[in-house]
């Protein structure tokens, strides 16, 4: 364990400092763009921290690579290397698309090129993790891995809308899937040092080395590129969780769906621990293209953009979708460890709570706009009160043509 936490700290450490570099050049030559109608801040701000966050990604890797607990790991050099020419693909469409606002075509075809090279590469689904069912044809295991990624990888772009978003996000779910990983290793006896434990904790070193640049109020985005290459990361990890564990020892319902729910976790955990990411992008696709738009359509109208028109400030919004990301991803990882019912009745309760303090700003609306109401009925009862028409007209001067003769 405190090898991952040391490989960690490097992307922290790396990240935070590249990060105080590119937001210094980028402020010198002004490489930001202006203030779009849909965006959330009111001035311009540098959106390069991708950049950054690449850095730190590629450092920490090789640091990694220089410590013999890794050596399984870069034993199958192709993976890794697969991974990193995969992020620096996404990295230099994310950074084009910030300083120069690509077409969604073209941002689409980069995504599918990188995650073309990835599973290229070897890292791609090669079981199911329902029953643990093998993918007998390379060529549908390929189609499958490169929609995984893409799917992931917009998902998290979709979301990255509110300072520190992202990045809190990506550091709660991955740390949730991190120990699940973890867990992993010993139930089903896989190798301790492995390639999606350790992509885990490289990006939660990103994130967290990011974060302090990137919170309310933020003095740099960390953009597409930064948002597709969180996307990335968490989709490779995830992929390769499910390549971890022998098929036979998924398919024991009587050691090993009882002890570990490995039947159902490997694949509702990357669900849980990205449950904002894909609702957010599947209710946005249905939107756009019920409007008949291109579902890759920018808009104002995403969870985050629904929590501020609800009355949450900005930092309220990003620590609700916090909460959410928490709730999920710890209430479906407590059925490993704890028994079915207690799990259970955790995560309603975390629902529950979620769903509370997502809602009072209408509750508060509510009875807002009822005073409100109120204050207007009693203000229209007393100027009745006041100026009864009845009296108005018995003390108006009467016309010449109905004045009385006084002579």
């Amino acid at each position: 364990m405190i090898f991952y936490f040391l490989i960690a700290g490097i992307a922290a450490m790396v990240t935070y400092a590249v990060s105080l570099v590119v937001l210094k050049l980028a402020l010198k030559y002004k490489l930001y763009p202006q203030v779009r109608q849909r965006d959330v801040h009111s001035r311009p701000t540098p959106r390069l921290g991708g950049v950054a966050m690449f850095f730190g990604v590629v450092a920490a890797f090789a640091v990694a690579s220089s410590f013999s607990n890794f050596s399984l790991i870069f034993n199958e050099p192709g993976k890794v290397f697969g991974l990193l020419g995969a992020a620096l693909i996404i990295v230099i469409i994310g950074v084009a698309d910030d300083l120069w606002d690509l077409d969604w075509l073209t941002k689409l075809a980069g995504q599918i090129i990188a995650a073309g090279v990835l599973a290229w590469q070897g890292v791609q689904l090669s079981t199911l993790p329902i029953g643990g069912q093998t993918i007998v044809s390379p060529y549908v295991s390929l189609i499958l891995t490169i929609f995984a990624v893409v799917l992931v990888m917009n998902a998290v772009n979709f979301i990255d809308g509110l300072d520190g978003l992202v990045a809190g996000v990506a550091v709660i779910a991955n740390g949730v899937f991190f120990i699940y990983a973890y867990l992993l290793q010993g139930q089903a006896q896989t190798e301790y040092f492995n390639l999606a434990s350790l992509t885990t904790a490289i990006l939660i070193g990103a994130c967290v080395g990011f974060l302090p640049l990137n919170f309310h109020p933020a003095k740099m985005f960390m953009g597409d590129a930064g948002a597709l290459l969180v996307g990335l990361l968490m989709a490779a990890s995830a992929i390769s969780v499910t390549g971890q564990v022998d098929a036979g020892y998924l398919a024991q319902p009587d050691k090993f769906t009882l002890d570990f729910l490995p039947a159902f976790i490997p694949i509702l955990l990357p669900i849980a621990v990205l449950v904002i990411p894909l609702l957010d992008f599947g209710l946005a696709m249905i939107r756009r293209l019920r409007a008949g738009k291109s579902p890759f359509t920018a808009d104002r109208k995403h969870l985050h953009h629904r929590l501020l028109d609800m009355g949450h400030s900005h930092l309220h919004a990003v620590l609700i979708l916090y909460s959410w990301t928490f709730v999920a991803s710890v209430g479906v990882l407590a059925f490993t460890f704890v028994p079915w019912r207690w799990a259970a009745l955790m995560f309603i309760a975390g629902l529950a709570v979620c769903a509370l303090v997502t809602l009072a700003p209408l509750s508060t609306r509510k009875s807002r706009e009822a005073a409100a109401q109120r204050l207007a009925a009693e203000q229209e009862s007393d100027e009745d009160a006041r100026f009864d028409g009845l009296d108005a007209a018995s003390s108006a001067p009467h016309s010449p043509h109905t004045k009385e003769s006084t002579e």
